[in-house]
């Protein structure tokens, strides 16, 4: 029964419009940032450990991606089955996940069962078992996935722009590794990665729910217990080095995949949020932006087409993704440039930002649907270098943002002359 009451209390929890955050020292010196709420008896906790994949030599790459998801897998002496029964029986929710620039863990729980989860996921920081047959097995749900991999274009396509854009730095390699670096890792190596990556000196902790300040400080420090206090050195930051022009990755089939861009802006420039605003009027994925527009419902190009800010934590890039005939690639790249080209030189109009900051401000407040969300969304900020009270702030910042800031910001960002163009697939025309 308890496990429904938990489901529940993650749905029903209510939207805010406001956000209160207290920050938190515990007794040991860590920050934590909580949103107190008694209404309902659920606490959530998240942690990023900031590093991840990018932590990784060449011949050991994937063995973050790998350590993390084996930590649900045995801890202590509990083997895989007894530790997901216990999982089970606190009704808890454990997560454990890696990317290119962290390891983040969510826990979901009852107030009631709080000391008794904390105690079981510090068994999985700890002293996770890696036994040889969870190795095993996870190992091979990897290599299946990398196999998969090879017969994905986009995949493809986002590695051949990875290593063209970063070049030696290991934001050039994948995050969960190749099939010989994977097929050789071994219990040794999982157990250095787990060194190297969960330590106290990288830890980011948001929380929300149940539980008052004083409460937080000690059951965090009762978590971190045994955690060592540093992990590896973080590599230096990642330069753009991708030259414009055109890659070409053979792949059969009638379509080709295009990835484009060039380099982008750092997640803590302080113009970040202007960019931000001008991607989504330009190509934020949806109906109703530039590309959308240009390359879908004014020429029916492509199925769907979208631009991002790839802004990590060593270096950034900004880049987009479309899908089209092989015989629409070169037509396409072409209209490509000149909407860069036009987005740089006239920027956007007082329609289109009208438009885009209702849409934002008004998706804003929906992140904010749960305690989950909330946790999640506490260390995210910490991380990411946000002031305490960006929530409550952001959408001021959007709604104060005028056209000269915006097209100012559009005529630094867009260089139609530096876009770098990788094909996957058997475009007509092109060498």
């Amino acid at each position: 029964m308890k496990r429904f009451v938990a489901l529940f209390i993650l749905i029903a929890f209510p939207l805010r419009a406001e956000v209160d955050i207290t920050p938190v020292t515990t007794p040991s010196g860590l920050t934590v940032w909580l949103v107190e709420e008694r209404s309902i008896p659920f606490v959530a906790i998240d942690l990023i450990f900031a590093g991840g994949a990018s932590l990784e030599s060449d011949d050991q790459a994937g063995a973050v991606n790998l350590m993390a998801s084996l930590l649900s897998q045995g801890a202590g002496d509990m083997d895989a089955q007894a530790f997901a029964t216990r999982t089970e029986e606190l009704a808890a929710r454990l997560s454990f996940s890696s990317g290119r620039d962290s390891v983040s863990v969510s826990a979901r729980f009852l107030t009631e069962d709080a000391e008794a989860t904390i105690d079981h996921l510090r068994l999985a920081l700890v002293d996770p078992r890696f036994d040889e047959d969870a190795i095993a097995r996870e190992r091979a749900q990897v290599l299946a996935q990398l196999r998969r991999d090879q017969l994905e274009p986009n995949t493809l396509a986002s590695r051949a722009f990875a290593r063209a854009a970063f070049g030696e730095h290991p934001y050039a390699r994948e995050t969960n590794g190749t099939a010989d670096t994977v097929a050789a890792l071994d219990r040794a190596a999982l157990l250095d990665a787990h060194r190297g990556a969960i330590a106290r000196d990288r830890v980011y902790i948001g929380a929300a729910g149940d539980i008052s300040a004083e409460e937080l400080g000690v059951l965090v420090d009762r978590l971190f217990e045994g955690i060592p206090e540093t992990g590896w050195p973080i590599p230096e930051r990642a330069e753009f080095l991708a030259e414009p022009g055109l890659e070409i990755v053979p792949f059969d089939g009638p379509q080709s995949v295009v990835a484009f861009g060039h380099d982008g802006i750092a997640r803590d420039d302080p113009e970040f949020l202007t960019a931000f605003v001008v991607n989504e009027i330009f190509g934020g994925g949806r109906f109703g932006t530039r590309l959308m527009r240009s390359l879908r419902e004014e020429r029916g190009l492509t199925y769907g087409i979208g631009a991002f800010l790839s802004s990590g934590a060593l270096g950034e890039s900004y880049q987009g993704r479309l899908s089209t005939d092989n015989a629409n690639v070169e037509i396409v790249i072409e209209l490509l440039r000149e909407e860069w080209a036009r987005m740089g030189r006239d920027g956007v109009t007082a329609e289109e930002l009208d438009r885009i900051k209702t849409y934002l401000t008004g998706a804003y407040p929906l992140r904010f649907d749960g305690n989950g969300s909330i946790a999640s969304i506490m260390a995210s900020m910490q991380y990411q270098g946000f002031d305490r009270d960006y929530v409550n702030i952001r959408n001021d910042l959007i709604d104060v943002l005028t056209l000269d800031e915006v097209n100012d910001l559009a005529a630094r960002l867009f260089d139609p002359e530096a876009l770098f163009f990788v094909v996957v697939g058997q475009p007509v025309g092109l060498n």
